[in-house]
C-alpha cells in the first residue's frame, strides 16, 4: 500500500481489509492497529475495517519530541489519513483514547463522522483507572522474558479478564509488547509517558462539551463489566445526555473489551444499520 505521510513527516501504520461500510478504527493510549485483530476476524465481510496506528505507536515513526503527542494533534493525522484515503465520511470506533480522538474530530469536522462507537471511554476517567495509567505509561517493563510478562499481565489484569485463555494471555502480550530473545521492550514511544505527564500539570479538559458535540452524530458505547476507568456512574450520565446511544456493558471485561465478544459485535451492527 502506498505510505501515509503526516504534513509533518512522520509515516503511520495502517491497514484495510474487506468492503462495505467504512469502519475507521483509533486505538488506545499505548496501543496500536493490532488491537482490532478481533474485530477485524469477526466482521469480515460485513464491513470495511481501516486500522490506524498513532504517531509512536507500534510501527509508526515516532516524532521528534513529546509535543505532538496530544489529542487534538492526532484528530488531525486522522483528518489527513481520510484524505489520504479520500474517504469522505466513516464510522468511528474508538477505543480509550481513540474515543477522545473521536470527540475532538466532533468538533472541528463533524461532517467526518458516520457514526461514533466509544469503547470504554468517557468525558470523565476514573481516578483509580488514570492513576494505574501514569504509574505505568513510558516505563519500560520490568519483565525480562516472555513468561514474566505474562505472568506480571495475569497478575494485574486476571480478575478483570478472567476467561482468557493461557493461549490469548500470551497473544495479547505479544501485541502489546516487543517481545524478543534480548528481552522484552515497550511497543511504543516512551516520550508519550512523558507528554501524559506534562499534560497532567495543566487543568484539565472539560470534555463534556466535546461529548454533546456528537448530538447529532449517531452514537454507541460500549463498558467492560470490570472496567476501571469508566464508571458506572459516568456511563449512566452520558446516557441520561443522550438517551439514544446505543449502550452495551460486555461482562468479564476491564479496559478494553476486545470487540469480539457478542455483545459488542452487536451494538457494533446496530450502530452501522444508523448510518
Amino acid at each position: 500500500m502506498k505510505p501515509f505521510i503526516t504534513s509533518d513527516g512522520l509515516t503511520l501504520d495502517y491497514r484495510i481489509e474487506g468492503t462495505g461500510k467504512p469502519l475507521l478504527c483509533l486505538p488506545g493510549l499505548t496501543r496500536d492497529l493490532y488491537d482490532f485483530d478481533e474485530l477485524a476476524v469477526a466482521m469480515r465481510g460485513e464491513a470495511q475495517i481501516i486500522r490506524l496506528s498513532q504517531r509512536g505507536r507500534g510501527r509508526s515513526d515516532w516524532a521528534e519530541g513529546f509535543e505532538s503527542y496530544n489529542i487534538v494533534q492526532e484528530a488531525r493525522d486522522v483528518i489527513e489519513f481520510m484524505d489520504f484515503l479520500g474517504l469522505e465520511k466513516a464510522t468511528v470506533i474508538g477505543t480509550s483514547r481513540g474515543g477522545f480522538n473521536a470527540m475532538i474530530l466532533a468538533a472541528t469536522s463533524p461532517e467526518r463522522l458516520a457514526g461514533v462507537l466509544l469503547n470504554d471511554i468517557g468525558p470523565e476517567l476514573a481516578e483509580d483507572g488514570i492513576s494505574k495509567i501514569m504509574e505505568y505509561v513510558g516505563k519500560p517493563p520490568e519483565a525480562r522474558n516472555q513468561d514474566e510478562l505474562v505472568a506480571g499481565m495475569k497478575a494485574d489484569m486476571g480478575a478483570d479478564f478472567p476467561d482468557l485463555s493461557e493461549a490469548k494471555w500470551i497473544e495479547l502480550a505479544q501485541r502489546w509488547f516487543r517481545v524478543s530473545k534480548e528481552g522484552v521492550a515497550l511497543n511504543y514511544d516512551p516520550n508519550i509517558g512523558k507528554a501524559m505527564h506534562e499534560q497532567a500539570k495543566g487543568e484539565a479538559p472539560d470534555l463534556w462539551g466535546l461529548f454533546d458535540l456528537m448530538a447529532n452524530t449517531p452514537l454507541a458505547l460500549l463498558r467492560g463489566a470490570n472496567s476501571d476507568l469508566l464508571s458506572v456512574n459516568t456511563a449512566e450520565q452520558m446516557r441520561a445526555r443522550r438517551p439514544d446511544m446505543l449502550f452495551a456493558e460486555v461482562p468479564n471485561r476491564g479496559h478494553i473489551p476486545l470487540l469480539d465478544e457478542p455483545e459488542s459485535l452487536d451494538i457494533i451492527r446496530k450502530l452501522l444499520e444508523l448510518t
